[in-house]
């Protein structure tokens, strides 16, 4: 499976961006995906996750301003992120796990993409 993101970039604190995530490979194998993000001198962190079913969960940090969907017909995976903070500024990874393991824990994650660049200004 490989997972390609994009959609990051540069935007003002208060500003928007969506990622997306688009798999390929055996996709068959591809129960839940989510975002993770590392900001500089930090872990990666779980911002968002959902299941093939639709259910989600989000970091507290986000809730209510990012918002993660899939279109399980193009294999894709968005996280629109609203009223952006300088904190939320970090490199966001893709990710997605085969049925039956949880992306809820890094290390259970089987397939990462290549992160994308978000940079919220103050």
């Amino acid at each position: 499976v490989q997972l390609q993101a994009s959609g990051g970039g540069l935007v003002q604190a208060g500003g928007s961006l969506r990622l997306s995530c688009a798999a390929s490979g055996s996709i068959f194998s591809i129960n839940d995906m989510g975002w993770y993000r590392q900001a500089p001198g930090k872990q990666r962190e779980l911002v968002a996750s959902i299941t093939s079913g639709g259910s989600t969960n989000y970091a507290d940090s986000v809730k209510g301003r990012f918002t993660i969907s899939r279109d399980n017909d193009k294999d894709t995976v968005y996280l629109q992120m609203n009223t952006l903070k300088p904190e939320d500024t970090a490199v966001y990874y893709c990710a997605a796990s085969p049925k039956g393991i949880s992306v809820l824990n890094e290390y259970d994650v089987n397939f990462w993409g290549k992160g994308t660049q978000v940079t919220v200004s103050s």
